[in-house]
């Protein structure tokens, strides 16, 4: 009897669903100035109160104190925001909008208001050392250009998203570094070092799932470091080199080849010489020798005749 397992693949869906949406706010300019105005008012109703006498100076007490409370409660709902920075606004626990207009707006002084970069920031992964799909250990460490494109899930989805983006892109240059090799060694495999290109775009598509439920936004991805691990570092350097000489071995042979052919093919068109088998064998042999050689050859002349 045969059993199935099925293994759901991690789902990155956000808990928190509820999508950024603008706030709620005023213009805070007339509302300094209205702040100021009952400032202005508390401060005269408290000194003419100091100036009279029984129910009078009661009443002008009570206005002022009222004044007084209204201006600390305009005052401080006041909310500077600058270019870059967003404002998350959150009454008794609950979501409210947020704010991204510049400028000096208004809000419910009740409400908490949690600020939120929405620049563009640099997180540098840092150095890590990972098998790549053929089990050599490398050293792998990328650049991730992101911004925050959603507050409110980058507020309510994670914890930190800051520290959430770091730890998810330490995680996704991992899994890209052992899903590919390092070196192709010419068999045409997308590979880590000939298929930069295709590596990143590929390391942005994994990097932009992972962060979605932060509200994240990944601009470019970029490979700052890639190489074998120290300790076979050396072995696979003579690897390189080998595989070097040879294909300019290859290079040298199939131009040689060329060349020899094609003298033998103008020989034979101008009728220079009649050469026998045996004797374009002895050529070719010669002139493979002095082509392939990797020193200078010298010549030997022959003063006798051509089969002697």
């Amino acid at each position: 009897m045969s059993v199935q397992v099925q293994i759901a693949e991690s789902s990155y869906a956000p808990s928190q669903t509820m999508p950024e949406r603008t706030a709620r706010y005023l213009r805070g300019v007339p509302m300094l100035i209205g702040g100021l105005v009952l400032v202005a008012a508390a401060i005269v109703a408290f000194w003419q109160a100091s100036k009279h006498q029984g129910d009078t100076t009661v009443t002008l007490a009570w206005l002022g104190a009222i004044a007084a409370v209204a201006a600390i409660l305009v005052l401080r709902g006041l909310t500077a925001v600058v270019p870059g920075r967003a404002h998350v606004i959150q009454l008794f626990g609950k979501y409210h909008g947020t704010i991204r207009e510049p400028g000096l707006q208004w809000v419910n002084p009740l409400a908490n208001r949690i600020a939120v970069s929405t620049r563009i920031r640099n997180l540098e992964s840092a150095l890590a050392k990972v098998n790549d799909s053929d089990g050599n250990p490398i050293e792998i460490a990328a650049v991730v250009v992101w911004q925050v494109q959603d507050t409110a899930h980058a507020s309510y989805s994670v914890d930190e998203y800051t520290h959430f983006v770091a730890i998810q892109a330490e995680t996704a240059v991992r899994h890209i570094a052992s899903s590919y090799p390092y070196d192709s060694r010419g068999s045409g495999a997308l590979s880590l070092r000939d298929n930069a290109d295709e590596i990143t775009q590929r390391l942005s598509a994994e990097l932009t799932d992972r962060v979605r439920p932060a509200g994240v936004h990944i601009v470019e991805t970029r490979l700052t470091r890639l190489s074998y691990a120290p300790e076979i570092a050396q072995a696979m350097l003579r690897t390189q080199q080998a595989s070097a000489v040879v294909g300019a071995r290859q290079k040298i042979v199939e131009g040689a080849v060329g060349m020899v052919r094609l003298a033998l093919q103008r020989l034979d068109e101008e009728g220079v010489v009649d050469l026998d088998e045996e004797r374009k064998a002895a050529m070719v042999s010669n002139l493979l020798v002095v082509l392939c050689s990797e020193q200078a050859t010298q010549q030997v002349v022959n003063t006798g005749s051509l089969y002697q």
